[in-house]
């Protein structure tokens, strides 16, 4: 069983989510129940849980400031938040999950998902990344935490050229002719990359303005990218691709 406490100042809140995950989530054993950030870290602390799912907006002191203040965190987290879209970009960067409210049993059911399989993994270096992008202007943020298979990479979004759909994953292409793959669909990607950068031009390839070399005129055209690869652009993205590159 994996042992979770769950953090939320709303009582109907925690009684919710607990009320979820003992009726959907059999490997879950809720072992307490913390109404604000100073409660959570002496529970934290006593019952050394497996699990936190941790509400952003609390009084006094939010979830944020309640993770600077634990010495230990050894321990997967899975936020949850009303609202706070900036907040939301930021946990996603750092590839945290996190459940709005009021949580969606299948959401809540795939996230639990995630911890069963990358249990291992450290917390600390995604915390940093958090951290690092919150203080940050939203279109400041260049550091990516990627969850693969084999775990979670931290990469320069400006050293990604593009980013190619594979089924369910993202093919991610590096300057450097590294190749990652990563258990985001193409979808997620598009939401997440700044827009200013970042553009769509096919079902399946997204592209980064400062790597293309030469558009190509054609029914829908090709891109050539500085390290010589050709993307294809389709008639559906071609109009927008041209005004978003200026050309």
């Amino acid at each position: 069983m994996i042992k979770a406490i769950i953090v939320d100042d709303e009582t109907r809140g925690r009684l919710a989510l607990r009320n979820k995950i003992m009726e959907h989530c059999p490997t879950i054993e809720v072992v307490g129940e913390a109404a604000d950030g100073v409660e959570a870290i002496t529970m934290i602390n006593r019952l050394n849980p497996t699990l936190v799912f941790l509400d952003i907006e609390m009084p006094q002191m939010n979830g944020f400031e309640m993770l600077e203040k634990l010495q230990e965190k050894d321990f997967y987290l899975i936020f949850t938040t009303a609202y706070n879209q900036y907040a939301i970009k930021a946990i996603r960067y750092a590839a945290f999950d996190y459940l709005l409210k009021p949580v969606d049993i299948e959401e809540l059911k795939t996230a639990v998902e995630k911890v069963e399989k990358n249990i291992h993994q450290k917390l600390k270096a995604r915390l940093d990344l958090l951290k690092e992008n919150l203080l940050l202007p939203e279109k400041k943020i260049k550091r990516l935490a990627v969850s693969t298979q084999e775990g979670v990479l931290f990469i320069d979004i400006n050293n990604i050229t593009h980013l190619e759909a594979s089924s369910n994953y993202t093919l991610i292409y590096l300057g450097d002719k590294t190749k990652i793959t990563a258990s985001k669909t193409l979808k997620d990607f598009g939401e997440l990359l700044p827009s200013d950068i970042f553009h769509r031009v096919h079902n399946s390839y997204i592209v980064n303005l400062n790597y293309i070399k030469k558009y190509i005129r054609g029914d829908g055209g090709l891109i050539e990218l500085t390290d010589g690869s050709l993307i294809e652009v389709s008639r559906k993205y071609k109009d927008d691709f041209l005004r978003w590159a200026g050309l």
